[in-house]
């Protein structure tokens, strides 16, 4: 065989085995690299947690924790994206006061809100970026809405409605609204807290005003794209994109009625009155196949179908409980956790730390545990709760007390596998203390945040050993 035959034959084999391993590592990337989760309910916005090789049972001593930061106080979860970790909070100026049972007058309490970007390796400060904010809301703790993480940019919103766009490297402000300022928008009474979405190159958002409840900003520049409905007060839902009717809609829910959009455009599809009290039009809405599920704290459920080929739904059922008490509920009376839908069921948080498991054509109530939350459906109780995460075949949990909960949630019942408490509850409602953040699920760990710090806790298979 000549030299040039040779080479020849040699460069064919090693090609062939080069193409092949790039085919085997292309195919097995996505099962063995960490998951971010760089906005509201992670990566697909769904609240499900695929990563894998995550532990079973917690140690005696609890879960690895990785690092402690102590930041500003705040409601908005944090976002991981890219090796950072993005959080909003808020700190008082100096001489100022926050009510400890968390309700306030509304009247002016100075202070600044603050993007901060933390390392995520460590916890180490990278940047950040801080502006000065008036607070005329209740719950004044902090802003609610978690950032918003796409490519280089990092997307926030405060409580009293300041919409940013940074850099993710440096903290640089590229573009920025003020909703009551330029869209005289009135603050709501618990302030904005609905979680921006970015579909394309719309950031799409629950402002408020005339004409402009809902309006889509160009990602890059912060230009009006479009706008549309009213409503007199905007509620706090986030908007979510879903198929319906062989097309994408956009859902939003204010406190009067839900709507189905054109996300391109924001014609208005449909609308479905569902009025609810206080304008607490809170949980996210949740998709199963042509279905549409609402929860709301005082006037319970509805459920949407959308026939084939339909744009606009029907009801199905509505919930028939009186008020929001235990004894006067049926179905689900959520007002903060999303809860989720799995093989037909519907599994939540009530008005008073009752889980539930709901038919999800019927509304029929299948069972009720106060396991995760310690609830003796008292007056101390109301507003118990717990933030509930698919993760394979179990859920995990994070209750208002800052246990984290590894559970099985099925039609048979609630069982719990194992706990431990990873943050200290610090801030006052209802006379008792509570972490109200819903955390963010990446790399294998957990992302906490109360009033006075944020914890990275491993919940990797290898960092958890008994």
């Amino acid at each position: 065989m000549s030299h040039r035959c040779l080479a020849a034959n040699l460069y064919g084999r090693v090609t062939t085995r080069c193409i092949a391993a790039i085919i085997t590592l292309t195919l097995a990337a996505p099962f063995g690299q960490a998951d971010d989760w760089p906005q509201w309910l992670g990566p697909q916005r769904d609240g499900v947690w695929r990563e894998s090789g995550l532990v079973e049972q917690f140690p005696k001593s609890g879960p690895k924790v990785r690092w402690r930061v102590p930041i500003g106080s705040g409601y908005a979860g944090p976002a991981v994206a890219g090796g950072k970790v993005f959080v909003t909070d808020r700190v008082l100026a100096e001489g100022a006061t926050s009510p400890r049972s968390g309700v306030s007058d509304r009247s002016k309490q100075a202070g600044k809100e603050r993007v901060l970007c933390l390392n995520e390796a460590d916890g180490r400060a990278l940047w950040k970026h801080e502006y000065d904010c008036v607070y005329r809301v209740d719950y004044p703790a902090g802003p609610r809405a978690t950032p918003l993480v796409a490519g280089n940019r990092v997307y926030t919103l405060g409580a009293m409605g300041d919409l940013l766009c940074l850099e993710t490297a440096t903290g640089q402000v590229h573009w920025s609204k003020n909703f009551p300022k330029d869209y005289q928008a009135e603050v709501p009474v618990w302030g904005f807290a609905a979680h921006p979405l970015l579909d394309g190159d719309q950031l799409i958002c629950l402002v408020g005003g005339a004409d402009s409840l809902v309006v889509a900003f160009h990602k890059d520049t912060g230009k009006e794209l479009w706008r549309a409905l009213s409503a007199p007060e905007p509620g706090y839902c986030p908007p979510m994109i879903y198929e319906f009717g062989g097309k994408r809609q956009l859902i939003i829910w204010e406190p009067k009625a839900v709507h189905g959009l054109d996300p391109d455009s924001g014609k208005v599809y449909w609308s479905q009155a569902f009025e609810v009290r206080a304008g607490l039009s809170i949980p996210t809405p949740r998709q199963s196949g042509n279905l549409l599920f609402l929860t709301s704290f005082y006037n319970g459920s509805m459920l949407l179908k959308f026939d084939q080929g339909m744009l606009q739904p029907t009801v199905v059922w509505k919930g028939k409980g009186k008020g929001e008490r235990p004894q006067q509920t049926e179905d689900l009376h959520s007002i903060i956790p999303t809860p989720f839908i799995k093989d037909g069921y519907v599994y939540g948080m009530c008005s008073y730390g009752e889980m539930r498991c709901l038919k999800l054509e019927t509304g029929e109530r299948v069972w009720e545990s106060l396991q995760a939350t310690g609830s003796h459906k008292k007056a101390e109780d109301r507003w118990k709760n717990v933030f509930l995460v698919p993760q394979g075949e179990r859920c995990i949990l994070f209750n208002e007390q800052g246990d984290l909960i590894i559970a099985r949630l099925t039609p048979q019942g609630y069982e719990e596998l194992s706990r431990a408490q990873v943050l200290k509850p610090d801030n006052v409602m209802a006379g008792r203390p509570v972490v109200w953040s819903h955390p963010a699920f990446a790399n294998k760990s957990v992302y906490a945040r109360n009033d006075e710090e944020i914890v990275c806790v491993s919940l990797a298979a290898e960092d958890n050993k008994p």
